[in-house]
């Protein structure tokens, strides 16, 4: 990184790389514990179905991701909209050359696919799908994520301004680091020095690429990396609540029906559940949802309750995992 590259450095934040890293997520079926992607898994399954997600996730793989289907940001105010534009934009001769590179590592055999990938609108197409899949996925956990990376950037900027660009980029990643005057990146599937020309680096912080660190390095997209946001144990947060202490917060039993919503249920089954009246699980079921613990929604004949992602913080009395950069 020459002084140039440094005076053209920038934070970012990206919508379209955190759908990027859950879809890979979802996609890979690993027991690793993330925030609400159990909850997520049965929707993402029905986008399987409904969608042409499955010719997108054709495209990643561990070693590569084509760059028009989650183009780097530009800025901090980045939105989704200005994200799938920007696929959109895309010219067919990149997109079909990133096509050609996902699949000399990753065939595609499906003949259903490479018809799908064929489409002189696949850009427009895959667009649509990203947007599908946004929409149910991500945007309604998104305030609470770009929450998490704006104080990350704040924390980096304080940094900055204090000690310069090595204090602000220390404790990036595990596998990230100052070196000869250039950033270092171990582990990297291609190993090779990449140039900046003056252009500076974008760094991305995001909460579903945790624990791992992602890169730009292709052209024609800007060089960035992408890295676990400090802070992401408030997804968990408060942790340390015992049913006691939750009684003491909220009431005994408005505790036992927010402990019992592990999984959506009506109140008739609340009710057997916790063997209370069905006129007092009503109640109590109504304040709890004006206080943003619940959610319902009709299922058939019945009303099915269950927890917001506040709900389940609030809710969860197991160890949370380990944040990196607490």
């Amino acid at each position: 990184m020459t002084t140039d590259d440094l005076l053209h450095s920038r934070f970012a934040i990206s919508p379209l790389c955190e759908l990027q890293a859950l879809l890979r997520h979802l996609a890979s079926g690993t027991q690793q514990r993330l925030p609400w992607t159990s909850r997520l898994q049965p929707t993402f399954m029905r986008l399987r179905h409904e969608t042409d997600l499955d010719v997108l996730l054709a495209l990643l793989s561990p070693r590569y991701g084509p760059g028009f289907v989650v183009p780097p940001p530009r800025s901090l105010a980045q939105s989704i909209d200005d994200d799938l534009a920007a696929v959109r934009a895309t010219p067919l001769t990149v997109v079909r050359v990133e096509i050609a590179e996902a699949m000399r590592g990753q065939p595609i055999p499906d003949p259903g696919k490479l018809k799908t990938l064929d489409r002189a609108d696949i850009a427009d197409h895959l667009a649509d799908v990203l947007e599908h899949a946004w929409h149910e996925l991500v945007a309604p956990d998104w305030p609470h994520m770009r929450a998490i990376s704006e104080r990350d950037v704040i924390h980096r900027s304080s940094e900055l301004s204090r000690s310069g660009w090595t204090a602000a980029l220390a404790g990036l990643h595990p596998q990230v680091r100052w070196h000869n005057d250039g950033i270092e990146i171990s582990k990297m599937t291609r190993p090779q020095p990449i140039t900046l020309g003056g252009a500076g680096m974008l760094f991305v912080p995001s909460v579903y690429i945790w624990p791992k660190v992602a890169v730009y390095t292709d052209n024609p997209w800007p060089k960035a990396i992408i890295y676990p946001a400090r802070g992401i144990a408030s997804l968990w947060e408060p942790p340390a609540l015992s049913s006691d202490a939750l009684s003491d917060l909220i009431g005994r039993t408005r505790a036992r029906l927010l402990l019992a919503l592990a999984e959506p249920a009506s109140t008739t089954q609340l009710a057997r559940l916790t063997d209370l009246a069905v006129g007092s699980v009503n109640d109590h079921l109504r304040v709890l949802h004006r206080a943003g613990l619940l959610t319902r929604a009709r299922a058939g004949h019945s009303i099915l309750y269950r927890r917001t992602p506040l709900g389940d913080i609030i809710a969860d009395t197991e160890e949370p995992p380990r944040d990196p950069h607490p």
